[in-house]
């Protein structure tokens, strides 16, 4: 079962008597069995990015039947969902999480940086860095694409209004700042990517603090001409209005890696670790690869690659740590207080 909560500490009951440690492979049942049954359920918190609603809902289903299966143990996996950034900050405010699958490595390290809830290598426990899938920062426009947007510098034809989400708060809103930023760049280097951006940001008339705060003022709500998002959240856009919406590849984007991680020091209060680190791995599994593609997420196992390979258009990506030193520089330079975002950024 799956409850969706904002910043509510869930009650937690149980005790998982003991799990067979593996190594971090994708084949989770390695994990159980060792694994004794319990008298009552055990409660998990997955705090989450706005995008992942409906992927974390399949995915914990799917979960909650294989955990029951291999233990005969009812599990109840809650999920809060909000910007990826405000997302790390209930964490460290005292939100109760388990585990934490977040937009981007930069609010994990948060995470570990200023609550100590994580060790710094957090990220070399789970395979590729943590990251069970990926993803890329699309355009997605009205229906024949009136203004004939196609690539980056199309965004700044006069009269176009960007729909895009507060990088200081969102996730997606930071991999789509640094998109642009990277698409500056190739045009003549800081400079040219300042004033790119500058001039992009005017364009955006309300910066929602996430990502999919931002669908719903372009999709609903009716603003803007074009909306700059995660893959997954253009085709859920035109999953649910139809043909009103129409998806542009730019001719370069990024390499969008959201991670996820056990929260140590609560798994461990909570007596949850073995639960949360097979549920993590879990989403290494070819079940969990299968739910990942059916969602428009990029997976990472060669089967499931290859089986939604015709939905992902293959495009030149940049990357954080290639184009921006990583996570712990980019953060710094672009989206601290006073950074550089703060100080390109003149809303009208």
């Amino acid at each position: 079962m799956t409850h969706i909560l904002t910043h509510l500490q869930p009650s937690r009951r149980g005790v998982l008597a003991a799990a067979a440690r593996g190594s971090a492979l994708i084949a989770a049942p390695s994990l159980l069995g060792g694994v004794a049954q319990a008298a009552s359920p055990l409660t998990l918190l997955n705090v989450s990015y706005d995008p992942t609603r409906e992927l974390y809902k399949d995915i914990n289903a799917a979960f909650g039947g294989y955990w029951k299966s291999k233990t005969g143990q009812a599990v109840t996996i809650n999920q809060s969902h909000s910007g990826s950034g405000a997302s790390a900050r209930a964490v460290i405010d005292g939100l109760q999480a388990d585990v934490v699958t977040l937009a981007l490595a930069g609010d994990i390290d948060e995470i570990a940086l200023r609550a100590k809830l994580l060790p710094a290598n957090w990220q070399s426990r789970l395979p590729n860095n943590s990251t069970p899938y990926t993803s890329t920062v699309v355009f997605l426009t009205h229906k024949g694409n009136p203004w004939k947007i196609h690539d980056w510098g199309d965004l700044l034809k006069p009269g176009i209004s960007v729909i895009t989400s507060n990088p200081k708060t969102s996730g997606g809103g930071r991999w789509a700042y640094l998109a642009a930023y990277a698409y500056g760049l190739s045009k003549g280097g800081d400079a040219a990517a300042r004033d790119y951006i500058t001039r992009l940001y005017q364009t955006v008339p309300v910066l929602d603090t996430g990502a999919r705060g931002s669908t719903t003022t372009f999709a609903k709500r009716g603003l803007g001409d074009v909306l700059l998002c995660w893959e997954n959240e253009a085709y859920l856009t035109i999953g649910e209005f139809g043909p009103n919406f129409q998806i542009v590849y730019p001719s370069r984007s990024i390499y969008a890696e959201p991670p996820v991680a056990v929260v140590d020091k609560n798994v461990d209060r909570h007596k949850t670790r073995a639960l949360a680190e097979a549920y993590l791995n879990f989403l290494y599994t070819p079940v969990a690869q299968d739910i990942i593609g059916k969602h428009h997420f990029r997976p990472i196992l060669p089967a499931a690659k290859a089986k939604y390979a015709s939905g992902f258009k293959q495009i030149p990506m940049v990357t954080v740590n290639d184009t921006f030193g990583g996570w712990t520089k980019a953060s710094k330079i672009h989206f601290a207080d006073g950074g550089l975002f703060d100080k390109l950024y003149k809303p009208s």
